[in-house]
């Protein structure tokens, strides 16, 4: 590839980003949010299924995992959606400005430990060897907390502080929303525009 190439996809991959966490970064994040409420109501559904319904572990399998078995069992789709989290807080971060920003990154760097725990699930499920000599793949934290509430825990621990962020995003301060390139601000009254009027 040629030097004037790989600047043109440099600038275009640059663009988009840009682009991202500015004009679409309202409708990025609808998305984003989008996603993780789908993946909100599978895990609240499988705990509705636990401890409500009565069903055994095996068997709550959330909404999905009732016609496919197999997303349930399958690590690589567990980790490859805490990869995807993980990514997409990264790209979105520029878009956040001041308090938003710093509770945006501390969902990122809960999310990052998260996708770690998920890293070392999927390669004992590569290696076909778990930790301890488990009968499943085991992560750190699953030591203490069984999988379904460790889960659980950990989506509360990411959602939370990336509600505060979103919120903050949403209800900037005026400093903060003269730094932000982004129409995500809410505004409940319009705001005035003064000018200087000469009385002479």
């Amino acid at each position: 590839m040629s030097s004037a190439s790989s600047c043109s996809l440099e600038h275009r991959n640059d663009s988009v980003l840009q682009k991202i966490n500015s004009q679409w970064h309202k409708q990025s994040l609808w998305i984003y949010t989008a996603i993780v409420l789908a993946h909100w109501g599978e895990h609240l559904a499988q705990t509705v299924q636990i401890y409500l319904m009565g069903w055994s572990i095996p068997e709550s399998r959330g909404i999905l995992g009732i016609w496919y078995p197999w997303m349930v069992k399958s690590e690589a789709l567990h980790y490859g959606y805490a990869l995807v989290m993980l990514i997409a807080f990264w790209i979105l971060r520029k878009g956040f400005v001041g308090r938003s920003y710093t509770w945006w990154m501390i969902a990122f760097w809960i999310q990052f430990w998260h996708h770690i725990e998920h890293a070392l699930l999927q390669g004992q499920a590569i290696l076909q060897h778990n930790l301890f000599d488990s009968p499943v793949p085991l992560s750190i934290a699953q030591l203490l907390i069984p999988r379904v509430e460790l889960h659980l825990f950990y989506n509360t621990a990411v959602t939370i502080p990336m509600v505060i962020a979103m919120f903050y995003h949403m209800f900037p301060t005026p400093e903060e929303e003269a730094q932000m390139h982004c129409g995500c601000a809410w505004h409940t009254a319009p705001r005035l525009v003064t000018s200087k009027v000469s009385t002479t």
